[in-house]
């Protein structure tokens, strides 16, 4: 399937991939990966032709609602782990936990929270990371120049102002597939 994913992604969608191509997956294997901008559902195919094509293993959280009967088995074979999202839970503190339960654990999240345009993106991604002691690895969905960019393992310190203006650095003059929520 590797071959069917490299000639979709490569050949017939003309993607390509720059920067750190593997993840650094064989020396990080926890890390919070963000994918931004995610302004489209075609994000999450780009995504899973590269999760192939890398060989990287990814996981994405989903309200534990999606989790039931039979969907349950599909998600969770692709990466997905269930989260209870009603008021009053520490999502951040959950999510840790999942972090400490696997020895593999990378998990996907887009920092807008949606798929429109945001003034500002949610900070939880970095709570996680700082929570759970792994690095932030940042990667670009980028429409205009059909291109994943992908940084190198990046440890959250403890001036966040100074880390999200890096972080947001890597994403400049970057394109989603709905420019306008870019």
């Amino acid at each position: 399937m590797r071959w069917l994913a490299k000639l979709i992604y490569f050949k017939i969608l003309g993607w390509n991939i720059v920067g750190n191509t593997n993840f650094s997956k064989d020396t990080v294997k926890k890390a919070v990966i963000i994918a931004a901008p995610h302004t489209s559902w075609h994000d999450f195919f780009i995504g899973l032709y590269l999760r192939k094509i890398t060989g990287v293993k990814t996981n994405f959280i989903g309200k534990k609602e999606l989790f039931k009967w039979p969907f349950n088995y599909y998600f969770k074979a692709i990466g997905g782990r269930p989260i209870d999202r009603t008021s009053g839970q520490n999502k951040v503190e959950a999510i840790t936990k999942l972090f400490e339960e696997e020895d593999e654990f990378r998990l996907t999240l887009a920092p807008e929270g949606t798929r429109k345009k945001v003034a500002q993106w949610r900070t939880g991604f970095y709570y996680i990371a700082k929570s759970a002691k792994v690095p932030i690895i940042m990667f670009t969905l980028d429409f205009k120049d059909k291109q994943n960019k992908v940084s190198e393992p990046f440890y959250p310190t403890d001036d966040m102002e100074a880390d999200f203006k890096h972080i947001k650095a890597f994403y400049e003059g970057i394109e989603g597939k709905i420019k306008d929520y870019s």
